[in-house]
């Protein structure tokens, strides 16, 4: 059964802070009215946003009651002065909560290099302290959106074990561009109500997040603010999860992976200029990283996916960049398929027919490219979309 909004222990709201010049949501709170137990993954390039070096430094507590998010400004690549504003905005919102400082986390995403407005967010952190609602996720996604078009939201409820209580996440996400890879120019925040030990949480999420954010890629870059939070507030009752072997931390894992995909696929589908969701699946490997590596390589190649967009069944560009992906593999061996129909066979087109059918195909808005190596048993799955015209357009204007 799907959740999409509340769970329970948790309250927030969103606002218009002028961060845009719109008259549009762009700062959210989010606030477990108790320590909740938490974990997190952030970007892995070298250069970070205040914010996420502030996270790093928090999260390590494994406890978490706030956090501040804000659109427009990333607070990136703003020295001392933006590691402190980053501070500043944790302080007021753990001072207009009543709790402790060390509690409050900010993340930001928008422009990189432009410092935050300290005047608009000491002006509202207090009115979104007083209008917390346990129904306004859907309100904060909006608030976190910059090139999306759609806000993400996604949730999963179900009982761990049988005679257990029964256990609820939602999670939001942004992004849309800056896709790839090791997670996006993107958020999530990710709630439950499981009673579930930080230790578990922190052992769980990376799994979670490189089976989902980190297999999405719409344009190959890796941004400076990535960040993925997941908060338990334990409210769901029970004995807390805390054995990694246990059933019930299984379920969870599972529960938590199903969210961090679907929320992962609808970024994908939501990328700058997409028109198409393409999943990458690579099988016959020798080993699952050339798997991986095979099936990133097509999936960002910026040839193969402007085919995606005009429907064109080039089995050429996918074939070069197999070639180039690093896979050992014998060319004279390879099929691939789009759906369930073969377009090439030992490394041939099968015939014009099977092209024709696969160009009516690639017009849809979803389809799998499958690719067998035919060199081993592995395995391994990537999301992508089209690269259009429209990319082109959205980034060439986005300062303007």
């Amino acid at each position: 059964m799907i959740s999409d909004s509340g769970v329970d222990g948790f309250e927030f709201a969103a606002c218009r802070a002028g961060l845009r010049g719109k008259d549009e949501l762009d700062v959210g709170l989010i606030v477990c009215r108790q320590p909740a137990a938490a974990a997190a993954v952030f970007t892995t390039n070298l250069v970070q946003a205040a914010p996420v070096i502030l996270g790093r430094e928090r999260i390590k507590s494994g406890r978490l009651q706030a956090v501040l998010v804000n659109s427009a400004i990333a607070n990136a690549c703003t020295g001392d002065e933006g590691l402190a504003n980053a501070r500043r905005c944790a302080a007021l919102t753990a001072r207009a909560l009543d709790i402790d400082e060390e509690m409050a986390l900010v993340s930001s995403t928008g422009v990189i290099g432009e410092q935050l407005e300290m005047a608009r967010f000491e002006a509202v952190i207090p009115e979104l302290a007083v209008s917390l609602s346990h129904s306004a996720l859907p309100e904060v996604a909006r608030a976190v959106m910059t090139t999306d078009t759609v806000p993400k939201i996604a949730g999963r409820q179900s009982r761990l074990r049988v005679d257990g209580p029964e256990v609820k996440i939602s999670g939001i996400a942004k992004g849309a561009g800056m896709i790839m890879p090791n997670m996006a120019t993107m958020l999530s925040f990710i709630m439950t109500d499981a009673n579930i030990s930080p230790v578990l949480l922190r052992d769980m999420l990376p799994g979670a997040v490189e089976q989902s954010f980190n297999r999405i890629t719409v344009d190959g870059d890796t941004s400076t603010n990535d960040t993925v939070i997941l908060m338990a507030s334990g409210r769901s009752g029970g004995r807390e999860i805390n054995d990694p072997d246990s059933p019930e931390a299984a379920a969870f894992a599972g529960m938590l992976h199903d969210v961090t995909r679907d929320l992962a696929l609808q970024i994908v589908a939501d990328g700058e200029g997409a028109t198409k969701l393409v999943t990458v699946q690579v099988r016959g490997a020798l080993t699952d990283a050339e798997a991986e590596l095979a099936a990133r390589t097509v999936a960002d190649s910026a040839l193969v996916k402007t085919a995606f967009f005009g429907s064109d069944p080039n089995w050429g560009r996918i074939m070069a960049a197999l070639g180039r992906s690093g896979a050992v593999f014998n060319p004279a061996e390879t099929v691939i398929s789009v759906d369930n129909s073969e377009l090439v066979r030992e490394g041939r087109l099968v015939s014009a027919a099977a092209e024709r059918s696969a160009a009516q195909t690639m017009a849809q808005k979803k389809f799998t490219l499958t690719i067998d190596l035919r060199a081993g048993e592995a395995a391994a799955e990537i999301y992508t979309c089209d690269l259009s015209l429209d990319y082109v357009r959205i980034n060439a204007d986005y300062r303007t």
